[in-house]
Parts: C-alpha cells; structure tokens; sequence
C-alpha cells in the first residue's frame, strides 16, 4: 500500500488546472497551434478548445492570444500570464509531491505517518530539508557517524557529537531530516576521486538561475530528490540543464533534524 495522491488547483470551486490541462498549454506554446498540440496529445481540437475556454473563463487575464494572416499564416501563442501560471503550477505541484513522499514513508504504519505529520513542518533556514532514514550508527569517542538513507538508493554520512545522537534519542530504522545549507553543497561536472571522505551524489541539473554574483543549481539525485545548491557565476561555463553533474557535500555540513 502506498499514499498517493494527485494536484488540482481550483477556483470558485471549479477544476482551472492540472497537469493534462498544463501539458496542453505547454504543447501550444511549442508548436503555436491548438491544432498541432491537440493532435500530439490525442485529443480532438473541439476537447483541446473546450479544456482552453475552460481555463479562460476561470482565469483573470487571457491565456492564449489569436494570430490570424501575416507572414507565418497565423497561430495561437501564450500570453505572458498563461506562462507565469504555468511557472506556478509547477512549483505547487513540485511541493505537493513532496509533501506526498514525506507521507508515503509511513507505508503500512499509521503511527508512523502520524510520527512523520508532527514533523512534516518543519522549518529552518537551509534550503534543504530532505527526508531520511537512520540506518546505522557509529561512534567513536565524542563523535557519531551516521549513515543516512534517502529515496531510492542514495546515502548520505553525517557526522555528529555522541552527545547529540544521545539527547535526540537517536536510534536505527528512525525517520530523520538531513538539512543542509545550499551553500555547503559544491556542484561539479565530473566525478571526484573516490578515496574523498565526503558524500558524492549524482544526479541531473534540473535548473540553473542566475541572481547577482551567484547561481542556484537545482540538482535532482538518480533516486529523485532534488538539492538546491549554491555556486558562484563561473559555474554556468561548466553546467548545463540536462546533464549529470555531481554532489559534494561534507559530513561535517550535514545538521539532523527530527
């Protein structure tokens, strides 16, 4: 059994928009007919129109914008707000799926999903809050390595004070948070020398975005959680949205949260 569950947006109490309707905006804006992307998504043109007047009757401004004549022999294109609420779209339904992983952790156990909706807001400062499970614990001395393990089959190390793994009530099989600053991940394009004592996560970039001297790399590991990390401007010359590209992150940077 698995919790699942699927991402509308509403108003006025009337579906406006979910992912077949986003995918049909989206296969407009590419090939600029209504015609074309009907036909890519198998629908007929009188369903495609219907899904659009739909949205338009529901939407504050117009989503779509007519071309008739002229050189190209006219088309349909998207209107900038059609295009935000895309953007928009997207980003609520990158949270909602998250928030449906953190509860699919429960699996077949009620009082572990009722465990993880006491934490499940959580907040803090670091951009990363990423569900884990305590797998194993070692200490040595005032120190504790702990071995994380994420969704799929990626693993992260954290290093902590004993004394911490003793005042949280830490022990193997827990749910945890990894959180880690964005700052603290380093972003490369190939992969470094494996005898490094630090975690080396591969993934693909998702999204690069610029702002002032620095860039935001969205990074989404093979076993699908996205990181959000920090880079200077010159990492751009080196990454590219769609290619593989590798996590760094030091155990010592890795803060458990409960």
């Amino acid at each position: 059994m698995k919790i699942d569950g699927r991402f509308w947006l509403t108003k006025e109490g009337q579906s406006f928009l979910g992912a077949g309707r986003i995918e049909l905006l989206e296969r407009i804006d590419q090939t600029g007919s209504i015609n074309a992307a009907a036909k890519e998504m198998k629908m007929s043109y009188k369903a495609a129109w219907e899904r659009i007047n739909g949205m338009n009757l529901l939407a504050d401004q117009p989503l779509i914008d007519r071309l008739t004549g002229g050189k190209g022999g006219g088309g349909t294109k998207l209107t900038p707000y059609a295009r935000e609420l895309i953007a928009t779209f997207h980003r609520f339904n990158e949270l909602h799926r998250q928030f449906i992983d953190r509860f699919s952790e429960a699996g077949n156990d009620p009082e572990r999903l009722a465990r993880i909706l006491s934490r499940t807001f959580l907040t803090t400062s670091a951009r990363n809050q990423i569900p884990s499970t305590l797998q194993t614990i070692e200490t040595n001395g005032l120190h504790s390595t702990l071995t994380l393990a994420l969704s799929g089959s990626d693993i992260l190390r954290s290093i902590i004070t004993a004394k911490s793994v003793e005042n949280m009530g830490l022990t193997t099989g827990c749910d945890t948070y990894a959180i880690i600053k964005s700052s603290d991940i380093n972003i490369v394009s190939t992969p470094p020398s494996s005898d490094t004592t630090d975690n080396i996560l591969s993934g693909t970039v998702e999204t690069l975005e610029s702002s002032g001297d620095n860039i935001e790399i969205g990074l989404r590991l093979d076993g699908s959680t996205l990181l959000i990390a920090l880079e200077k401007q010159d990492a751009l010359q080196k990454l590219k949205v769609g290619m593989t590209a590798y996590a760094i992150i030091s155990p010592l940077h890795i803060i458990i949260g409960l």
